[in-house]
């Protein structure tokens, strides 16, 4: 039954009644004016098949037409937004930031490639074309499509050294993945990774880094997924380290760092106003220098290298390994890669063919792993650089699924946006993502007349490059504010961080979605009750029961033992105060029939209050007996008063 004042006679003789006739229910069930939430309650009238299938059509004609709206293709091309208003400072600005971030790019990605276990040229043919697509269909303008560290050990990890096809198809299945999320809207799955999960998936992977390239830092084989794997083959091997590598990857470090603090220091006063023109040329001079510092220490190595094979008259068109202290990347093919679809079966020396659900099966589980971890690092840098904007998730799935897809026609493996990149573009001054189209002109010129000069590079001097710049993801310093701000939420990014580093990575990231779910499952499970003991205007106490969410199956029967423990405990009429239930279903209801007659059975009084329409209809599914609601405060002196009258009757027959 339900309480409004829509009539004041009406009211009253419900009231006297308690219980309402079934052709007047419908008029009590809307609720008053002050309501929290407005719903409508109502039967809807039945269809048949034929105007079903008139309905749906007619919504398929429309949504047809609002895609070609140019609001809808403005959105989904974000360039036809940003384009028409395009000055000649912003592409200064942007020219300047595409030569930086390219001169960046081109050795991170050769870098990046050795990390993912694939050939070097494999990282420089997926840095061109997803950064080319990305000024189309990107959003955030700091954002560089291209290889990056945490993406290249989910590829090593996923394909366990299976070669360049298989990344290739990879590439292509990660883009599809991300491609169908974002036009059926998956994007909110990224809300599931939270953010003390994503810390410690970082941190266990920056450490996973630096241990896969121990090896290339010291010139020695090993391999592995995990860090015990790693260990346990770096010290198989340990005996035959190269002291020209180790030497040459140490001083590489030094350089890298100290140019990277180089590029933070300022002279002069802090304020730019009152900084001097030579301030001003010297501290833009030590910014560069340092930003530049992955392509200086190459440029510096790789002359290093060129000197000492020059010296010793190797062949460099050969096969064989140059006679020097150290390791060299080695002969790269030149110009640019054929387009081409990626490999859908394979065919292996003996003639048989493997088929392409064989090739998915040997990739595992990583194929749907890795398209979200990728997307996860393109998000984070959006939300990082948006300024408190909205970030249109779904236009970045498109945008990174179709930069994939066009990456892999061109024998790429995946990609996404880099963190360290999007702080140099930021820093260099980047307008929009035009940035992009000349990153990817330098990389296809690197491709067309550097690559002879690339066989000099020492794969120490790549590895330096990577631990350098990873050694600053392990997130240590959110430790603290974690546990001053809610302790528990260390437990899933410890669990995920240690998980990450003694289990496959896929594995390690489902543990910390896992416990993330089973923390919202717990709360979703335990409402938050707030009891208090009020008085009415006649003095009668009562139990005001507040639960703080809606009432689903797993939390109901623990909210009815709650309720029924305080009101057997304090011998009180209870009101339900369901102002924050804005849902519940068919248990629920179920649930609070059997509470109403529990409480109807030993005469004390149950009331609900200000609960909303599409829940109350919910209940009364049910046909629970005595279900009483309200929506106004002196209702309920009434309700009690009716209530004290009915059991002074009962006591007074019950002695007679």
């Amino acid at each position: 039954m339900t309480i409004t004042n829509d009539d004041n006679d009406r009211h009253q003789n419900q009231c006297e009644k308690m219980e309402v006739n079934e052709n007047l229910r419908s008029q009590y069930t809307i609720g008053s004016n002050d309501f929290i939430l407005v719903d409508e309650v109502g039967e809807r009238p039945k269809k048949n098949v034929k105007e079903k299938f008139h309905e749906l059509s007619t919504c398929l004609n429309n949504n047809s037409k609002t895609v070609f709206t140019y609001k809808t293709i403005t959105k989904r091309l974000p360039i036809l937004q940003w384009w028409p208003t395009y000055t000649t400072e912003d592409g200064i600005g942007d020219l300047l930031a595409g030569i930086t971030v390219g001169l960046t790019l081109i050795p991170q990605s050769m870098a990046y490639s050795a990390l993912a276990g694939l050939p070097p040229q494999q990282g420089l043919y997926g840095s061109f074309v997803g950064s080319l697509m990305y000024v189309f269909l990107g959003t955030c303008k700091e954002v560089p499509m291209g290889p990056t560290a945490i993406v290249s050990l989910m590829t090593y990890n996923t394909l366990h050294g299976l070669g360049p096809v298989y990344g290739t198809l990879l590439c292509f299945l990660t883009g599809v993945i991300q491609l169908i999320m974002g036009v059926v809207g998956l994007g909110f799955l990224i809300d599931f990774i939270s953010g003390p999960v994503n810390s410690g998936f970082t941190s266990a992977v920056a450490i996973l880094i630096v241990a896969s390239q121990i090896k290339d830092l010291i010139g020695i084989k090993a391999a592995g997924t995990t860090l015990l794997d790693m260990i346990i083959s770096i010290s198989k091997d340990i005996s035959h380290y190269q002291l020209g590598d180790t030497w040459l990857g140490i001083i590489c470090i030094v350089v890298i760092l100290l140019l990277r603090r180089m590029a933070l220091c300022q002279i002069g006063p802090k304020d730019v106003n009152e900084q001097t023109t030579f301030h001003k040329v010297m501290n833009r001079s030590m910014w560069l220098i340092g930003t530049f510092r992955n392509s200086i220490v190459v440029m510096v190595s790789s002359y290093v290298g060129y000197l000492y094979i020059t010296s010793t008259g190797h062949d460099v068109t050969s096969n064989d390994i140059p006679p020097i202290p150290f390791k060299v990347v080695g002969k790269i093919p030149s110009g640019l890669p054929e387009f081409d679809l990626p490999k859908f079966s394979i065919t292996r020396d003996n003639g048989t063919t493997i088929g392409f659900f064989e090739i998915v099966s040997n990739i595992g589980s990583g194929v749907i792993v890795l398209p979200i971890i990728a997307l996860i690092e393109t998000i984070s840098i959006c939300k990082t650089f948006a300024d408190g904007k909205p970030v249109d998730a779904t236009q970045e799935l498109l945008a990174t699924g179709l930069c994939n897809i066009g990456n892999s026609f061109f024998h790429a493996y995946p990609g996404s946006g880099s963190f360290s990149r999007s702080a140099v573009n930021a820093a260099s001054g980047v307008r929009t993502p035009m940035e992009g189209l000349y990153a990817g002109i330098l990389v296809i010129f690197a491709l067309l007349f550097c690559t002879p000069y690339l066989y000099y590079i020492p794969k120490a001097a790549l590895a330096a490059i990577i631990i350098a710049a990873v050694i600053f993801m392990v997130e240590v310093r959110v430790v603290r504010p974690i546990y001053r701000s809610k302790k528990s939420d260390l437990i899933p990014g410890l669990a995920t961080f240690f998980a990450c580093l003694v289990l496959p990575l896929e594995i390690g990231v489902l543990i910390g979605i896992g416990l993330n779910l089973v923390s919202i499952l717990y709360h979703a499970a335990r409402p938050k009750l707030l009891i208090e003991v009020h008085k009415t205007r006649d003095g009668i106490n009562y139990l005001m029961v507040t639960p703080d969410r809606c009432l689903v199956f797993p939390s109901v029967d623990y909210v009815r033992n709650l309720v029924m423990k305080q009101s057997l405990k304090r011998e009180l009429p209870v009101v339900i105060d369901c102002s924050h239930i804005y849902g519940a279903d068919f248990t629920a209801a179920k649930v609070i029939e059997m509470l109403t007659q529990d409480f109807s059975k030993r005469g004390q009084a149950l009331f609900f209050y200000n609960l909303k329409p599409s829940v109350v209809a919910v209940f009364e599914g049910v046909q629970p007996k005595g279900f009483i609601t309200y929506y106004h405060r002196h209702d309920l002196d009434r309700l009690f008063q009716r209530w004290k009258q009915q059991r002074q009757q009962i006591e007074h027959a019950s002695a007679e």
